[in-house]
């Protein structure tokens, strides 16, 4: 039974989709097929249907009409169109609830894959011997598990308009496009020596199982590194479907869009693979990237991430006066973060801020700053810097995407 056909079923007889992605997750389609067995008697279905075809790869299927985008709980965020951005106020810690962890997605809704019929499938001119591994076949293979922010490469991007004065195009993040998780998965190295990929490959295309069939390639050099991973965790627990269930890549220190979600198909390339997401998306288009450089990309390429810090508060904040302790996360993907220091209104001294979590390779790191609040609006700014001598820098070129935008941002607080 295709998943389409297996929802559909399964809303007739009772079940919320909350509930057959549980059971789906817990015991693949059997598990949902006796949920429908012992539960309520069917009902008539309200005429629509799944529009998504289903894959050998395991398919996809969207929810009802009129029902939420995502799987998890959507009131904790802040809501864009598709995607779901965390208040950084709402976290503690150095790791990201699942549940508070944000949401960007390319399709319109979060797919379903049955873990149980999934096959991840390894192909391409550079693979002699194409390869299908099922999800248990890849939990048998060498684990690993990496401490990992990922980053939205256009968080941030609201406030090229809203700071800079020049509005970017795309989805208006603010600071929240960002979490850090414990991924556990299997290298990808692993997976592409058992296919027995050969000397002469030059890229690989990660390629998932949403309505959009979203891909991204990378060099084989990253592929190989020993912690870009194929998850199937995230904080110890089973990847959420939001997340990319039952897989997906972690490209550590690389824009978000690089790990691929409900990842069904690599392709192993003997030359380098141009696609529209790194051609016409994903690329740095504006005066400092000239085209014909470029070619046959539109602009610079959108890989790895930039040396960033913000405050974990709400944009404006509201503080009362007196003594206060304002926290946030630095994070870096070229070294480890080992300052932050923070500035006052038009104060031109830079005050150095206390970092309060351990320096972990690709792990944002947290920090204190400790402020007596006079009342009134203020703006601090916070900038950061990692031990190879990267800073955030005072001005960063306009591009169209607004992609990587990481000045000290000017964080408006009003002080009661």
């Amino acid at each position: 039974m295709y998943l389409s056909e297996l929802w559909e079923y399964s809303r007739r007889h009772g079940l919320s989709r909350r509930r057959f992605v549980r059971l789906l997750l817990a015991g693949g389609s059997i598990a949902v097929l006796d949920a429908c067995e012992i539960g309520e008697a069917p009902r008539q279905a309200s005429g629509t249907t799944s529009d998504t075809s289903d894959e050998a790869t395991g398919g996809t299927s969207s929810p009802p009409g009129g029902e939420s985008p995502w799987v998890k709980d959507p009131a904790p965020f802040i809501l864009h169109p598709t995607n779901l951005e965390t208040p950084l106020s709402s976290l503690e810690g150095l790791f990201t609830p699942n549940e508070l962890f944000f949401v960007r997605n390319h399709a319109t809704t979060t797919p379903i894959l049955d873990p149980v019929s999934f096959r991840l499938r390894i192909e391409g001119d550079a693979i002699p011997r194409p390869l299908d591994l099922s999800l248990a076949e890849l939990k048998e293979m060498p684990s690993r598990s990496v401490v990992a922010y990922l980053e939205c490469a256009g968080n941030w991007r609201s406030f090229f308009g809203s700071v800079l004065g020049r509005t970017a195009r795309g989805g208006p993040w603010g600071t929240g496009g960002v979490g850090c998780a414990t991924w556990t998965g299997v290298p990808l190295g692993e997976v592409l020596t058992r296919a027995g990929v050969s000397a002469d490959a030059v890229d690989v295309l990660l390629t998932g199982a949403d309505d959009v069939e979203f891909n991204r390639p990378m060099p084989i050099a990253k592929a190989l590194d020993p912690d870009t991973i194929l998850a199937y965790k995230m904080n110890g627990v089973d990847l959420p479907p939001d997340h990319g269930a039952p897989l997906r890549g972690l490209v550590p220190g690389w824009v978000a869009s690089n790990s691929v979600k409900w990842l069904t198909r690599i392709d192993v390339s003997t030359e380098t693979q141009w696609v529209r997401n790194n051609t016409s998306s994903y690329v740095l288009i504006g005066d400092e990237w000239p085209a014909e450089r470029y070619a046959p990309a539109e602009g610079g390429p959108v890989t790895t991430q930039t040396i960033k810090s913000t405050l974990a508060l709400d944009w404006p904040a509201e503080v009362t006066a007196g003594r206060q302790v304002l926290k946030g996360f630095a994070y870096s993907p070229h070294a480890d973060v080992v300052s932050v220091e923070w500035r006052l209104d038009d104060d031109e001294e830079w005050r150095a801020a206390s970092l309060v979590s351990p320096a972990i390779q690709y792990a944002w790191r947290r920090f204190e700053i400790e402020w007596e609040a006079v009342a009134g609006p203020h703006v601090i700014r916070t900038r950061a810097t990692d031990a190879a001598g990267n800073t955030q820098p005072d001005v960063v070129p306009f591009n169209e995407s607004g992609y990587l935008l990481n000045i000290p941002l000017p964080h408006p607080i009003e002080v009661a």
